[in-house]
């Protein structure tokens, strides 16, 4: 009876040693685009920070920004091979899936609280399309409104777009978008633009006054004109797959966290539509008031392709659009 019960000890020891092992805390990649000082950065390590103070017994997220992991659509396809854990793509989600495209649209999303609306209201939508595509959004943050640079003219009106070289990020409607407006647009990694513009391939680029700011693209542009063309959501995204793999609470305890992001990145995207609209004055860039009510008239082509070509495309129109009128 000894022997037996040495023996059902060392196995008991055994069994304990390896469920300590599964136990170890797990960790987890955070790749993403955002330069140092960028809205992505402080929106990623807020994440991070969330995490790894609330379940950092069960998991540790890493963050790897500056695309050192990769570039968007890389970073999409390591989603699903498991190279990478999370990502913060923007933009580049209207490629994935063409209901994405509607926060392509000029000028659908008034502002935040008309996104949280949007996002209370439809996020079914958009959960569903990127679940179809092994996609899992864990929670929304944004890359914010968009205002355009160049090195030519100031741009008041579409028609100032004309023969322009402005690069944009891959993703079918935003060229389209500035096809109608008569500029010359030019798909392009977000890391590949600094040098881009400082050697004249392109002329200008188009982005939030964050990822500008950021990007030092104040440095090799001469003119920022206002024009808040498009609101772009961020998706702090993972790969279906992975997030189904994990227990119930694991999943919750990262759904809370991006939620509390989202209020942390609202609040300082805010903060720094001021502060860093200045740091761009202050490097000697000229700025000018873009006539939106022009560049509004001249997107209605953009929506009618969109009703006409994305399946629903004109009930989610209508929706968005809807959803501005209240409240």
């Amino acid at each position: 009876m000894k022997t037996i019960a040495r023996i059902f000890a060392a196995t008991t020891a055994i069994g304990l040693a390896t469920t300590g092992a599964f136990a170890q805390t797990v960790t987890m990649k955070f790749g993403h685009v955002g330069n140092p000082g960028s809205l992505f950065e402080a929106t990623v390590d807020n994440f991070a920070a969330c995490v790894n103070d609330s379940m950092g017994d069960k998991v540790e997220v890493q963050t790897f920004g500056s695309s050192q992991l990769g570039k968007d659509k890389e970073l999409l396809q390591k989603l699903k091979l498991g190279q990478v854990d999370f990502a913060l793509p923007s933009s580049v989600m209207s490629s994935v899936d063409d209901k994405f495209g509607i926060f392509e649209m000029p000028y659908i999303i008034s502002d935040r609280d008309h996104m949280r609306r949007v996002q209370a209201e439809m996020m079914d939508v958009f959960q569903g399309a990127a679940n179809d595509n092994g996609y899992q959004i864990v929670g929304l943050a944004e890359n914010g409104f968009r205002n355009i640079t160049n090195n030519t003219r100031p741009i008041n009106v579409p028609a100032d777009l004309e023969g322009i070289k402005l690069r944009t990020p891959n993703g079918v409607w935003r060229l389209k978008m500035f096809q109608e407006y008569g500029a010359n647009p030019t798909p392009m990694a977000f890391s590949d633009v600094f040098t881009a513009l400082q050697t004249g391939v392109i002329d200008g680029q188009e982005n939030p006054y964050a990822q500008i700011a950021s990007a030092k693209f104040q440095e090799v542009q001469k003119y920022l004109s206002v024009t808040e063309h498009v609101y772009t959501p961020a998706y702090i995204l993972m790969s279906k797959k992975k997030f189904d793999s994990l227990d119930a609470d694991t999943q919750a305890g990262l759904t809370g966290c991006a939620n509390k992001t989202q209020d942390f990145t609202y609040e300082t995207a805010a903060e720094l539509e001021t502060s860093l609209l200045k740091v761009i004055v202050d490097a000697g860039v000229e700025v000018n008031t873009a006539d939106k009510a022009a560049f509004i008239e001249a997107s209605a082509p953009i929506y009618k392709q969109f009703a006409d070509e994305v399946e629903g495309g004109q009930a989610m129109i209508d929706k968005v659009l809807g959803l501005g009128n209240s409240g």
